[in-house]
């Protein structure tokens, strides 16, 4: 059986076509798939994000399992109120997820892992956590909401309490406040800047219904998608899986080698692959004609070496096929893809296609 968000109804009031996320009934749109995309880079939209699993990390030794656990290194975290993008890795270096870990204190670490993965990643987090002095408390008495666009922070301070307004008003980006019962991160996966905010369940309803009558639009899974995408942010089962290293996935900056003697699952992986030299990276395709790049096409480089499109879509914003792609090292400025047994021209680029509005590359 499908699980349901406490916004559900509400999804459905507001007219949304809803779909099986993962085992989740969210909506992929209210009407206009496009018009969300262009309403969070042009102004602010809002989307139930409480599919993702918040695991709060405790104990006195929640620092050195983290630093086992993951690639990057929370020790980059000095101060409370920090986060840190990373990858969790198995022993052989393929990743298991991408997550965010939000440093609450020295023995309470918030980690926000997909819903895809909860549950092979909930099983490697308490393998791992035998060796340690921690507990994970799943907090399944949490929602979460992003509120992503250039006016989305603005929006969201109109109806915030004067402590909350305090609270959050100094933020930096990869910063976060609890004030109140409100956790609010300045982090966000469309792009642009805004907020993501988790809070109690039975207050959902009362901030959603708040975000609306400030003007911020509810967006779907479609338009979260195409905005990461053109972000060139990884989307996990897709741009990632355990098949794939950081290294190979444009994720190399999210592995800290230093000190040499901090282990961490999948170094020893990671550290052979690199003296081999890594054969592939990620990067991203313009579609020089008509057409739409998918999840599966074949690329084709100059020297008659394949890669494959990882994510793809039309971009609403820059109005070409776009696609990230994992290709060889040595593919050059230009590239074929094959769609539907004929060969399109691609440009190639070095991801991201669009921040902040703005397109990235000539």
């Amino acid at each position: 059986m499908a699980n349901k968000t406490a916004l559900y109804q509400a999804h459905l009031d507001a007219s949304a076509k809803i779909v099986d996320f993962h085992h989740w009934l969210l909506p992929i749109h209210y009407g206009s798939q496009v018009e969300e995309h262009h309403h969070v880079r042009q102004d602010a939209g809002i989307f139930d994000v409480s599919h993702m699993t918040v695991v709060d990390v405790l104990g006195p030794a929640a620092r050195d399992y983290l630093r086992y656990l993951v690639c990057n290194d929370v020790d980059k975290l000095k101060s409370r109120g920090k986060a840190l993008y990373t990858c969790m890795l198995d022993q052989h270096g393929g990743i298991l997820d991408d997550l965010l870990i939000y440093f609450v204190d020295e023995q309470n670490y918030r980690v926000v892992l997909n819903a895809a993965t909860r549950e092979k990643d909930l099983a490697w987090m308490n393998k791992i956590a035998n060796d340690f002095s921690v507990g994970l408390h799943e907090r399944q008495d949490l929602s979460m909401l992003a509120i992503q666009g250039p006016k989305a922070r603005d929006k969201v301070h109109t109806f915030l309490t004067p402590l909350q307004l305090d609270a959050v008003s100094t933020l930096t980006p990869f910063e976060f406040i609890q004030a109140d019962d409100l956790f609010v991160a300045r982090t966000g996966y469309t792009g642009e800047d805004g907020y993501e905010i988790i809070l109690p369940t039975p207050q959902i309803h009362e901030f959603w219904a708040a975000a609306l009558s400030a003007g911020i639009q509810p967006c779907g899974l479609g338009a979260r998608d195409t905005l990461r995408l053109e972000a060139g942010l990884n989307l996990y089962g897709q741009d990632m899986t355990e098949k794939n290293t950081p290294l190979d996935s444009g994720l190399a900056w999210t592995v800290t080698w230093e000190p040499k003697e901090r282990l961490f699952s999948g170094r020893a992986a990671l550290a052979l692959q690199r003296s081999k030299g890594v054969k592939q990276k990620m990067v991203g395709l313009v579609l020089e004609g008509k057409g739409v790049l998918r999840h599966g096409q074949k690329v084709i480089t100059a020297s008659g070496e394949m890669g494959v499109i990882t994510s793809g879509t039309f971009s609403p914003t820059l109005g070409v096929g776009i696609g990230m792609a994992r290709v060889p090292d040595d593919i050059g400025q230009n590239c074929f893809i094959e769609i539907r047994g004929k060969q399109h021209a691609a440009k190639v680029i070095k991801l991201p296609f669009v921040r902040h509005g703005k397109k990235m590359f000539e």
